[in-house]
Order: structure tokens, then C-alpha cells, then sequence
């Protein structure tokens, strides 16, 4: 009986394993589920008909945080080659040689990459450099492109960032294997025509979504369906009013399921003016848009919006022109906006800045239409009314005038649109042989109420990141959230919202810094008292069974 027990014991762990090896199957027991991947990355996995390579450059004499980031990032890939044909390697760029090194540097610089340089303390009190290249290489079907695995937001630690950055490793691999694996990529139009921004001003953006769309630029024409071949249009920074029969235009596209990034200002103003003459006036800037907008749920205010969170800008408080003397003054004009975490658009992007930005109203009760706010000032807000003019020769802040608090500047909008031609005429000299669409398909629209935030400055012939303020250098979140904005209008699959993804940090308590003397009296002494006690005990047993005997 023993031996048949035993017999079919074996038996069993036989089948079992061999079943183990021919059924994948896992459990992912942990409470945010972080070992899981999403149904849709899965089947994205799935339809691959090809090995998509993976080199990792994570790699070399990491600190603890980057190790890490590194060892979820094998755990992550692991997990994806489960369900495809993924495959990664890992390369210390450090071992490469002194060549190899500036072609990975070279190759990096194009994308607008840079390796991180961590300063550590070593032995004895020396300081410690390290380069670290948290970056990936995803290549399918002969295609390639770079994978950013640190997302570095300055208003957070260390600890918090690197958490974030766990939380992005499955959407930022995701969006690269879907972008590599897509036959063709989707086009995206800026708009022309209305005094919009230059091309060389919005370059560094451009440069960013070329590796996603196919960027056309030009103006819209007589013919009601000249955007269709379009996934999203970016309309930036016009100047010029709309015409009747480019709103026809724009109203039909949407009305269709097309998609728009509006970047519009409510205040008109000369920076030109500002630069040479110290001053500006400010007027409303009318671009005859009200009435579309407002049919949307949206009013953009002829309002300039200031905030106490804002950029320096340096000031000559010098009394000799001869000699000038510049200090880092702060301009209430150029605020900080505050990411929302409740948008994969914004979810840990950092800080963005703009200037002469004006406030967004949400208008309407149209309940088929949900809406988020993506950016907003901060608690300390101040709204200036048209007419008005901004004076660099005066730039006293009375804090008792920023009551303000959380004023809008982005929202994305998503639904139902109805057309602002619904029993209206069609516009004169548009070319159509259909009826005016009066409800949309399903769709998204993101308006942002200030032109800047895509703008681009140039140095020594070369363009600035988009966000990048040459005075304090620092690099803000205007391109993520412009190139984000973007991803999220154009996908149909749910990808971005992997962005969402949350694992909690757990981080140890650090108020025990009030009471360490404490904390050391306890570690030392009590195992004294405790081993004081135990050695009592048994000298006090030990003498009461002698005595007896």
C-alpha cells in the first residue's frame, strides 16, 4: 500500500511538472498588482509576428535606487517575453569602448537624451561621480527607438521618482513596441494660416512626436473633409481670427470623430513691445472662436492670469547704465502649473511653465461630456481684466491681491460634441456633398489657454527643449505634456491609460530623529537588563535546587 502511495506521489509531481512546463500560467499575489500586465498589453504581445530585441543600458556600479529600477525593469521584460517574442539584453555602457560610448551619447542627443550623473559620497568623505544611462533601445522589424526609464521630476525625492518611474515601465515599453509594430504611423496636422506659430518655434516638439506620427503642416482649404486623413490637429498659438468656413471645417472633423489640441490665448500682447519699450498693453484677443468653444463646454477669458509660483527673470537694479547690476526677480506673468495626477495625460509629469496665460471656464450641462483639468496655477492666483498693459519697470507684488487658488489653464474634454452649424447655413464656398453632422461620434478634445507652453527658444543655431528656461536651466514639463496630449487623442486601445498604473511607496519612518538618544539607550541597554534578568533566573533556580538537596 506504501509503495503504490508512493508510486503515484511521483507520478503526480512528474505530471505536474511537465504540465508546468507546457501551461503558463502565474499568480500575481501582491495587493497593487505590480507583477500583472494589462489585458490590452497582452494582447498587443500576442499579435507580434516578430522578436522584438531589447537593450538595456541600465547596467554598471548603480546605487541602491538604480539597482532597483534596473531589477523591475528585468522583472517587467521577463513578464513580457511570457506572452511574446520578447528578448533583452543588459550592457554596461561604461564597458564599451571610448567609440562605441560617444555613438550611444550621439545616437542619444538626437532624441534629446542625456545620461544622469549622480554625485555620491564614497569612503573617507571623497565625492563620487557616477554616468548613469537609464535608458532602453527597442528594436522589431528593423525599426528602432530610444526608451526613457527614469522619470525625473525636480519637485519630488529621489525615492518618489523612481517609484514613478517602476509605475511607467509597463506603458513607456508598451507605447514603443506598439509604435515599432504599427505598419504605418498616423498623421498629425499643425494648422497654418491664422499667424500660428513658426515651425523653428515648435521644432523641438516636432522633433519629439516624429518618432510616433507622420507631422504635416499646412492651412485648411474650401472642402469640408480636408482633415480627415488626419488622427489629431494641433492648432498653436494663433493670432488671426477664424473664418466661418475654417470653423465649418474644424466642427465637421470633430463632428466625425477627428480630434484637436487647441493651444489659444484669451490676452493679446507684443513681447516685441515688452523687450525693446519694457511694456506691453493687453486687449482681448479675438479669434471668433467663442461660439465654438462655448458649444463644447468650454470659454477660454480674456483674462491674464498671475501667480506668486512662477519663473525669476533677471532684473538690472543697477542706478549706473554703465555698470548693470541683474537680480533674479519673479514674474507673475510666467506661472508654474500644477500637473493633475487624475489624467494619464499629466499623471508625474512635472511642472509646466507658460506666460500670459488666461483662465478656463467649463460651461454647459452636457452630461455626455466628461471632463478633466490637466494644468492648474497655484494656490496664491491673481486674474488681471482687458484692458490692461504689463510694465517691466514695475513689478511690485501685493501678495494680498493673489486670492485666487487652482485657477484652470488645461482641460481635456471627451464625448459627444454637438456642432455649433446645427440648423445653421452652410458656409459660403465650402466644397461638400454631405449634410451637416449634428452630433459627434464619441471623441476627445484638449484645450490649453496659452500659447507658449509649446514654444521653443534657439541657442547658438540649436533649438531648446520645449519647457527649458535658460535663466534658472531648468528643463520643465512642457514637452512630455504637449507629446502626452497627443498620445492620449490619437489612442483607441487604452495604452495610456497604463500611465495610471500606481504602486504604492512604502517609505520608513523617519520621525525618529526627535528621539534617537532614546532609540540608542533602549538598543544598548535592554538586552544588559534582559540578560541581567536571565542570568538571575537561573543563578535563583539553581540555588533553590541545591538548597533542597
Amino acid at each position: 500500500m506504501r509503495n503504490r502511495t508512493f508510486i503515484l506521489l511521483i507520478v503526480t509531481l512528474v505530471l505536474a511538472n511537465v504540465l508546468a512546463q507546457v501551461c503558463f500560467f502565474r499568480l500575481d499575489l501582491t495587493d497593487d498588482k505590480r507583477y500583472s500586465l494589462s489585458e490590452a498589453t497582452q494582447q498587443l504581445m500576442e499579435r507580434l509576428d516578430n522578436d522584438v530585441n531589447i537593450m538595456l543600458y541600465l547596467a554598471g556600479d548603480l546605487n541602491a535606487g538604480f539597482l532597483r529600477l534596473q531589477h523591475a525593469t528585468e522583472e517587467s521584460l521577463s513578464e513580457f517575453a511570457q506572452y511574446g517574442n520578447v528578448h533583452y539584453t543588459t550592457v554596461d555602457p561604461l564597458s564599451l569602448t571610448e567609440a562605441d560610448q560617444q555613438q550611444l551619447q550621439d545616437a542619444l542627443a538626437q532624441q534629446g537624451l542625456q545620461p544622469t550623473v549622480i554625485y555620491e559620497k564614497a569612503q573617507q568623505g571623497s565625492q563620487k561621480q557616477t554616468i548613469v544611462y537609464p535608458f532602453a533601445y527597442v528594436t522589431y522589424h528593423g525599426k528602432g527607438m530610444f526608451v526613457r526609464l527614469l522619470q525625473n521630476n525636480r519637485g519630488l525625492s529621489g525615492a518618489e521618482n523612481l517609484n514613478h518611474s517602476i509605475e511607467s515601465l509597463e506603458y513607456v515599453f508598451c507605447e514603443a513596441i506598439r509604435t515599432l509594430s504599427t505598419p504605418e504611423k498616423g498623421k498629425i496636422a499643425f494648422l497654418e494660416g491664422h499667424n500660428e506659430l513658426p515651425e523653428e518655434q515648435a521644432i523641438d516638439v516636432q522633433m519629439a512626436l516624429a518618432q510616433y506620427f507622420d507631422i504635416y503642416r499646412g492651412t485648411i482649404t474650401h472642402e469640408a473633409n480636408c482633415l480627415d486623413d488626419f488622427q489629431a490637429v494641433v492648432v498653436a498659438d494663433p493670432q488671426k481670427p477664424f473664418t466661418d468656413q475654417d470653423k465649418y471645417v474644424l466642427d465637421q472633423y470633430i463632428m466625425r470623430g477627428g480630434r484637436i489640441l487647441w493651444l489659444v490665448n484669451g490676452v493679446d500682447f507684443s513681447q516685441t513691445m515688452l523687450t525693446e519699450a519694457t511694456y506691453t498693453p493687453l486687449i482681448p484677443l479675438d479669434l471668433k472662436l467663442t461660439d465654438l468653444f462655448f458649444r463644447y463646454g468650454v470659454r477660454i477669458n480674456s483674462r491674464l492670469v498671475q501667480d506668486m509660483q512662477c519663473l525669476p527673470i533677471p532684473v538690472d537694479v543697477s542706478s549706473d547704465p554703465q555698470q548693470p547690476q541683474y537680480q533674479p526677480m519673479p514674474w507673475v506673468n510666467a506661472p508654474l502649473l500644477l500637473t493633475s495626477s487624475a489624467s494619464p495625460i499629466t499623471r508625474n509629469v512635472m511642472q509646466v511653465s507658460a506666460t500670459f496665460a488666461s483662465d478656463i471656464d467649463l460651461v454647459g450641462a452636457n452630461d455626455s461630456l466628461q471632463t478633466t483639468v490637466l494644468l492648474a496655477t497655484s494656490n496664491a492666483s491673481h486674474l488681471v481684466p482687458t484692458p490692461n498693459e504689463v510694465n517691466l519697470t514695475d513689478l511690485h507684488i501685493d501678495p494680498q491681491h493673489f486670492t485666487q487658488a487652482f485657477v484652470p489653464i488645461a482641460v481635456s474634454v471627451a464625448g459627444s460634441f454637438p456642432s455649433l452649424f446645427t440648423h445653421r447655413m452652410i458656409p459660403e464656398h465650402i466644397i461638400t456633398d454631405k449634410a451637416t453632422v449634428a452630433l459627434s461620434q464619441p471623441t476627445k478634445q484638449v484645450f490649453v489657454s496659452c500659447g507658449s507652453i509649446i514654444r521653443n527658444e534657439w541657442q547658438n543655431g540649436q533649438p531648446l527643449p520645449a519647457g527649458y528656461d535658460r535663466y534658472s536651466k531648468v528643463q520643465f514639463g512642457n514637452r512630455d505634456f504637449i507629446v502626452n496630449a497627443l498620445l492620449y487623442l490619437t489612442d483607441d486601445d487604452g495604452f495610456i491609460n497604463l500611465r495610471q498604473k500606481s504602486i504604492p511607496l512604502r517609505m520608513l519612518r523617519t520621525d525618529y530623529q526627535s528621539s534617537i538618544i532614546q532609540y540608542q539607550l533602549i538598543s544598548i541597554l535592554l538586552p544588559l537588563v534582559l540578560l541581567a534578568i536571565v542570568g538571575a533566573s537561573i543563578m535563583l533556580i539553581r540555588k533553590k535546587k541545591y538548597t533542597q538537596l
